[in-house]
This record gives structure tokens, C-alpha cells and sequence, in this order.
């Protein structure tokens, strides 16, 4: 990847967390602000930024349409999308769709809570792989040489106290998720928040992506998201009979 391109992606992921100004952009870049405008200009001029008036830039118009034509493209987003509006409407709390596309598990739909606590997800957002639910979920049911591959790159960053930093770890959690059917994460990404996660498969019983469960800790700790599990394993079948 050129280097121009490398910053293009950079600027694109940095502004999709939230708005930013050019300020903000050069201190995180660590170079002047000159230089991120002439980075800036050409991705306002295609339409993938946006300058807003008071001086923020953000996701421009022409990277949402593109976007939303990908989702679009989506089986499992369209198939699971009413099955997770209910789920959400009986349980109450923020409701997460991811998918396996290639060797990443990525977040292609959300419910938010209703009453209106924000996860740090988003749609299009890659899901780390040792510390949430959804992500553990998927690889819980990932034949050993595909594990491996997914697994091959994993960044095993400390996150929290509870983050699993090792493959033998992992491994271990896996197998008992195989064998439980659902996967948890307890606070390993964000200390805060946990949740209770289910995978899904197509016909053929290939894993394709999880749905999960998700609230924060101290309106909803693990027991009490784990009241939820039959309701999340029946959503998850659900939609697994669904997908061909």
C-alpha cells in the first residue's frame, strides 16, 4: 500500500470515530497542519469527507452511499434484521450483529439500548478476536486449521484485568464455548460492559457471524445478561434456518 493511500485510510478511520479538525488531525498524525489539509483536500473534493461550518470534518456523502450499498449486499444483515429488532425490543439492551468476511469478524448491524447507553461499537467496526463475545463466539466454531488463520496476526493487547493475552488461553475459552453454545465477554474490552454472544451458521452448518447481547456492567452484570441466553441461542437458530 503507497503511502498516500495509507494515510487516506488513516484519516478515513480516524474521522469515522468522530469529527475532527485539522488540528486534531495533525497532533494525532504528528505533522503540521499544512500537511493534513493537502492529505484532506483531495478526499473532500471526492466526497469521502465532509468540512463542516464549524471547522470539524466528517464522513462525507459519497463514503456513506457506498457504505450502505455494501450492508445492502449483506444476506445475514437482511435476514437477522427483524429477528434482531425483537430480540431488542423483549431484552432491552443494545443488541449486536457481527460477520465473519474473510479472516475478520466485523459488526454489520446494532440495536441500541432503550435507554440510550452508547457502546463504543459501529457498524463496519473489525472486532478484536480474544476479547468479545461476538468474536469469540465465531471462533468457537472454526475448524483447528481455520482457527489458525484467523488467528495467525492477533494484536493480544491488555484491554483489562479480564483480557485473555495468549493463545493457550484462548484456546481453552473456545472450546468451552463449543461445547456451552454461547460465549461471554466479561468486561475484557471495555471494563464496563459485558455481554452474552451466540454464533450463527448457514444450513451447511458453516459458522457465518454472532449475535450478542450487550449492556453495561453495573445496569446489567453477566447474571443477569445470562437470563437472556435461551432467548439469544432461539434468535440465533432462528436466523441460522434462515440462511442458505
Amino acid at each position: 500500500m503507497s503511502q498516500t493511500i495509507q494515510r487516506a485510510t488513516e484519516i478515513m478511520d480516524l474521522v469515522a470515530d468522530g469529527p475532527r479538525t485539522l488540528s486534531e488531525m495533525a497532533v494525532h498524525f504528528q505533522v503540521h497542519r499544512s500537511t493534513v489539509l493537502r492529505q484532506v483536500r483531495p478526499l473532500e473534493q471526492a466526497g469521502y469527507l465532509l468540512h463542516r461550518s464549524d471547522g470539524h470534518y466528517v464522513v462525507g456523502p459519497r463514503i456513506i452511499a457506498i457504505a450502505q450499498q455494501a450492508l445492502d449486499g449483506i444476506d445475514l444483515r437482511r435476514i437477522a434484521h427483524d429477528e434482531l429488532r425483537e430480540l431488542q425490543g423483549r431484552v432491552g439492551n443494545t443488541i449486536h450483529l457481527a460477520q465473519l468476511i474473510e479472516n475478520s469478524v466485523i459488526y454489520v448491524d446494532k440495536v441500541e439500548d432503550t435507554a440510550g447507553l452508547r457502546m463504543y461499537s459501529r457498524i463496519g467496526k473489525i472486532v478484536p478476536p480474544h476479547c468479545t463475545g461476538v468474536g469469540k463466539a465465531v471462533r468457537s466454531r472454526l475448524a483447528p486449521r481455520r482457527r489458525d488463520e484467523v488467528l495467525r496476526d492477533v494484536d493480544w493487547t491488555r484491554h483489562t484485568a479480564t483480557t485473555l493475552t495468549a493463545r493457550a488461553d484462548l484456546d481453552r475459552e473456545l472450546d468451552l464455548i463449543a461445547a456451552r453454545g454461547w460465549a461471554v465477554d466479561d468486561g475484557e474490552f471495555e471494563d464496563f460492559t459485558n455481554c452474552v454472544a451466540a454464533p450463527v451458521g448457514n444450513a451447511t452448518g458453516t459458522i457465518v457471524g454472532a449475535i450478542s447481547i450487550t449492556s453495561i456492567r453495573v445496569v446489567h452484570d453477566l447474571a443477569a445478561l445470562g437470563e437472556h441466553v435461551d432467548d439469544l441461542l432461539a434468535t440465533a437458530a432462528r436466523i441460522s434456518a434462515q440462511l442458505s
